[in-house]
C-alpha cells in the first residue's frame, strides 16, 4: 500500500511540475509578444494611412470636380507603392476608364472638399454627400484621408492609355 501511495504521489509531482514549469510570461513581454512590437513603435505609425481604406477613395481636381476613384494601389516587391490605378467615368464599375498614375501625382487631402454656394462656403462630405458646416468633423488622424486631389479634367484623363491588369482586359 506504501508503495502504491509513493508511486501516486511521485505521479502527481511529475505532472504536475510540468504543468507548474508552463507558467504565464511576464505581462510586459506578454504583451510584446501578442503585439509584435514594443508600444512605442505603434505610436510610430500615428500619422500613417490604411491602404485598405484608400481603395475607393474619391479624386477630385483643383476645380473641386470629381474625377473617379482609386481602385487598386500596385507595389513592389519591397512594400513601396509604385501606382495607383484611378477609375476615370462610368457608373459603378462599368465603362471606368483605368488609369494608373503615380503616387506623386496626388496630394492627399484630410478635409472634405469645399464648395461655394450663394457666396456662402460649405464644406461637403465625400463620404455621405450630405452638406456641413465649415468645420470639419472628421478626426485628422482616422487613418484615412478624406480624398486626393489630382491635376487635370475627366477628359484629359480619359485620354491617357487604359491600364490593364493583364493582357486579357
Amino acid at each position: 500500500m506504501k508503495s502504491v501511495l509513493a508511486v501516486a504521489l511521485l505521479g502527481a509531482a511529475v505532472i504536475g511540475g510540468a504543468a507548474f514549469a508552463q507558467s504565464t510570461q511576464p505581462a510586459d513581454r506578454a504583451a510584446t509578444a501578442t503585439m509584435g512590437q514594443p508600444a512605442h513603435a505603434q505610436m510610430a505609425l500615428k500619422g500613417s494611412w490604411r491602404a485598405s481604406k484608400l481603395m475607393g477613395l474619391n479624386v477630385y481636381n483643383e476645380a473641386n470636380e470629381k474625377l473617379g476613384d482609386i481602385n487598386e494601389l500596385l507595389v513592389d516587391k519591397s512594400g513601396k507603392i509604385e501606382a495607383v490605378v484611378i477609375g476615370v467615368g462610368g457608373f459603378l464599375g462599368m465603362g471606368e476608364h483605368d488609369i494608373a498614375v503615380s503616387m506623386d501625382k496626388l496630394k492627399f487631402v484630410e478635409e472634405p472638399v469645399r464648395t461655394t454656394s450663394s457666396g456662402n462656403s460649405t464644406a461637403r462630405d465625400t463620404t455621405t454627400g450630405a452638406a456641413s458646416p465649415n468645420t470639419t468633423h472628421r478626426k485628422t488622424n482616422d487613418w484615412v484621408p478624406d480624398h486626393a486631389v489630382m491635376n487635370g479634367n475627366k477628359e484629359q484623363l480619359k485620354a491617357l492609355p487604359q491600364f490593364k491588369y493583364s493582357d486579357y482586359n
